[in-house]
């Protein structure tokens, strides 16, 4: 069998802004799609089975070594070439192959928990509070405040609850298996897309270093992940068609929009960044064309007539998800102040330079800056892609900009897409590297130079798929393992009642039976911000002002809550209930500092109160919150209209 080397890589065909035509295009991401979502959730089945008790490194082994497996069975497909088969055996391996390399990856390390990668702390209690949500009604609506518009893009979100739905399980049940195959169905997605503007083989390679890529940083924000994985292939054909001398390629011009849609209701920041880098390559495609000698206003108008399409077809995908807020708010003319970009951690307050770093993803990210230097004016893939990273750079310097205005634009949620166009750069790189070698030497090494080639590349993505289970996840999985689920236990067993996690069940026991009604009727004020995340609960607070709605009036609400604290007697108490501009709260869930299981330290002009726990904004320290208790005198709950219980370091009090 003859070892056939990588050519180098090429630009899209001149006379067409694609490589597949329309008709194939649509086929191949909607079959791609239903493949990857079976596989993916056939080899999730079959990890569940495996039953290893953590802490153990067996599931990180097993996932290393299957996935290992999986990536050298494609280069070696690759290096020997396989022109023989049919076409459509070629390209459903490769949908099998890369949707087995994802699951198999990622499903094997989660494969005793029902958690997803960061289990249920921090920001992931809020996208499983959202997932419950959507599972539980068939509308968009806010994760937390009822009868409010949501204000964070819910079209992932809702078609998990479908998902949710279809398996008849509990939102944050599914999130799991939800998420999973979504990044199986994202892989397969991008290898489409890049098979569209570059040869398949090619493709191929790419979609294998766009998925180790968000292996290491884009998989933990799965909604995000999809935007961040696909932009690449989707600027390179934005930059053919706007730079396009004939007719407008008008399918191209729709499919670029209907994917800025797409960011637009799964993820704001990357719509955000997808609609600039759009701009920007017109702005640059027609101050070039300026420059050349061409007339002014004619370049504006034809680059503007390209530009219509995307961005009417995105405006309508976007009206999907974000009308009943934009209706809410007059179109944005009463948009409240959101504290949504109040953050700043370290990685976002430094350039991001994964070209530097001393791994075999640098080496990769180093490669492909290369490329795109050298490249970047013959070709029409690397002007794209460099103009992406210059992009990412420009967000970064406009969000420390922005702290001059107390705020940032979260810059550092970017490094996903630099870290995928970087490596997947490197990847058209060393591509062109070997095809040079196999040009520049006798031909009688060209063998010996593809057997290198392939060696080596096969053990980079080996070393660096290693890197992400065993290193950069491995935070991640401890949480999954550790957190709390609704049943009181983890994934490990453990049951400790000093551990607040370990009283939920009581607590959503004790809430159905005290108030009669099912979770989407009842509005909490709680202490303990994880019951929304497992039940359909409304809240009358959110947790942090980050996540708030804007029109939520979080700030006002804190005060609300701060004057019903003032109230001595239930009568009292009662009567600002009855007063409250906003709706309040049937069930109140405080803190017990008299429980033996409650570690809450009252002061001494407290002492015998129930506490309730609430963040500020502290941008721009980190944590960029900060929290304070507030404190209920019990007398004001000594009414007949008032009913409660004890669970464990909580007193749970429902209103009848």
């Amino acid at each position: 069998m003859k070892l056939t080397g990588p050519s180098p890589i090429d630009e899209p065909r001149r006379d067409s802004a694609v490589r597949l035509p329309l008709r194939n295009t649509v086929a191949e991401l909607l079959l791609g799609t239903v493949v990857a979502v079976v596989v993916s959730m056939l080899l999730q089945f079959a990890a569940a089975r495996l039953s290893i008790s953590e802490p153990s490194f067996a599931p990180e082994a097993l996932a290393a070594v299957g996935s290992g497996v999986v990536l050298a069975v494609l280069f070696l497909a690759l290096a020997l070439g396989h022109r023989r088969s049919p076409r459509w055996l070629r390209l459903f391996g490769s949908w099998v192959a890369l949707s087995a390399f994802s699951t198999l990856a990622l499903a094997i390390p989660l494969q005793a928990t029902r958690f997803y990668y960061g289990g249920s702390s921090v920001d992931n209690g809020f996208r499983m509070q959202y997932m419950t949500r959507m599972a539980s009604t068939p509308g968009l609506a806010d994760m937390n405040y009822a009868d409010t518009p949501p204000y964070y893009p819910g079209g992932w979100f809702w078609l998990g609850g479908r998902f949710a739905n279809l398996l008849g399980w509990e939102g944050w049940a599914a999130y799991k298996p939800y998420a999973l195959t979504w990044v199986a169905v994202s892989t397969v997605v991008a290898f489409t897309l890049w098979s569209v503007v570059v040869r398949r083989r090619i493709a191929l390679l790419a979609a294998i270093a766009t998925a180790l890529a968000g292996m290491l940083h884009g998989v933990e924000e799965p909604y995000a992940w999809p935007s961040a994985a696909w932009l690449a292939p989707v600027a390179v054909l934005a930059w053919h068609a706007l730079r396009r001398r004939g007719p407008a390629p008008r399918w191209t011009l729709v499919c670029i929009g209907v994917y800025v849609g797409f960011a637009s209701i799964t993820y704001t920041l990357h719509f955000g960044f997808a609609v600039l880098m759009i701009v920007t390559m017109a702005v640059l495609i027609g101050a070039f064309r300026v420059h050349q000698g061409q007339r002014l206003w004619p370049t504006v108008r034809q680059l503007f007539l390209r530009l219509l399409p995307i961005g009417l077809v995105s405006l309508v995908i976007a009206l999907v998800g974000w009308l009943p807020y934009l209706l809410a708010t007059s179109f944005l003319l009463n948009n409240p102040r959101s504290a949504a970009l109040h953050y700043l951690p370290e990685d976002g307050a430094f350039l991001p330079v994964p070209m530097m770093q001393g791994t075999a993803f640098g080496v990769l990210c180093l490669a492909g800056l290369v490329w795109l230097l050298v490249r970047c004016r013959r070709n029409e893939v690397a002007a794209s892609m460099l103009t992406i990273v210059i992009a990412v750079y420009c967000w970064f310097v406009l969000s420390t900009l922005a702290l001059i205005a107390k705020t940032t634009l979260l810059a550092f949620r970017l490094n996903v897409i630099l870290d995928v166009v970087l490596a997947v750069a490197g990847v058209f790189g060393l591509l062109e590297l070997i095809g040079y070698l196999r040009r520049r030497f006798d031909a009688r090494h060209a063998l010996q130079i593809s057997m290198v080639a392939c060696a080596l590349g096969m053990l980079g993505a080996i070393t660096i798929n290693q890197g992400a289970i065993g290193v950069a996840l491995q935070d991640s999985v401890k949480a999954a393992y550790q957190d709390y689920y609704p049943t009181g236990d983890n994934a490990m067993g453990q049951r400790d009642p000093d551990e607040l996690g370990s009283w939920t069940d009581d607590e959503v026991r004790a809430v159905a039976e005290l108030t009669g009604r099912a979770p989407e009727q009842n509005l909490l004020l709680s202490t303990d911000y994880k019951l929304m995340s497992f039940k359909p609960y409304w809240g009358f607070q959110q947790e942090t002002p980050h996540y708030a709605n804007p029109l939520g009036d979080y700030d006002e609400r804190a005060a609300e809550i701060h004057r019903w604290t003032t109230a001595r007697t239930s009568e009292e108490f009662l009567g600002m209930l009855r007063s409250s501009e906003f709706r309040t709260p049937n069930v109140f869930i405080l803190s017990n500092p008299a429980s033996p299981h409650s570690d809450v330290e009252l002061p001494e002009s407290e002492e015998g109160k129930l506490v309730l726990q609430l963040k500020g904004d502290a941008f721009p320290q980190l944590p960029n919150v900060r929290d304070y208790d507030v404190y209920f005198d019990p007398a004001v709950f000594d009414s007949p209209e008032f009913v409660q219980r004890e669970v464990g370091p909580y007193t749970v009090i429902a209103r009848r």
